[in-house]
């Protein structure tokens, strides 16, 4: 079951059955993923955390699919050596376009789990999310877009 999870996050954008009514768009909404036991509000206002992994991508809104400008994106992820820490802890706004760019080390192996980081998105008018982006081996650059609930 990890593997559709994962699989599903890894899946940026997708185009919903509303694509093919009178030329609008939908986005499907990211899934929500566990927060788990090591999230800790108010993370410092950064970027970047490390270097070697870079994650970029927009926040949008499932309803219309439009970007959210000043979306507020919290991270947090197990340091190289698998222990959660605050030096990889950070908190990022979205551009006036609703694009991100983080980067980070490369998660180390948390015991019993894939690579992973954690990440909440917020926005005005819309549902927060507690979700988690998995990275393949050797992975050093990951492009994906965020996708809300409005309320």
């Amino acid at each position: 079951m990890l593997a559709a999870g994962a699989a599903a996050l890894f899946a940026a954008v997708s185009l919903g059955s509303g694509a093919a009514r009178a030329g609008q768009v939908s986005c499907a909404p990211t899934p929500a993923d566990a927060e788990g036991p090591f999230y800790v509000p108010h993370a410092p206002v950064r970027s970047s955390v490390g270097q070697g992994l870079v994650v970029t991508g927009t926040v949008r809104s499932a309803g219309s699919c439009a970007a959210i400008p000043g979306a507020r994106l919290e991270w947090w992820q197990a340091n190289p050596r698998g222990e959660y820490d605050d030096a990889h802890r950070a908190t990022q706004t979205a551009d006036a376009e609703g694009r991100y760019r983080f980067e980070t080390t490369f998660p180390g192996r948390y015991p019993g789990r894939p690579p992973h980081l954690h990440v909440k998105v917020s926005a005005p008018g819309h549902q927060r999310l507690t979700t988690q982006v998995y990275i393949g081996a050797g992975q050093t650059e990951v492009a994906f877009d965020f996708v809300v609930r409005p309320q």
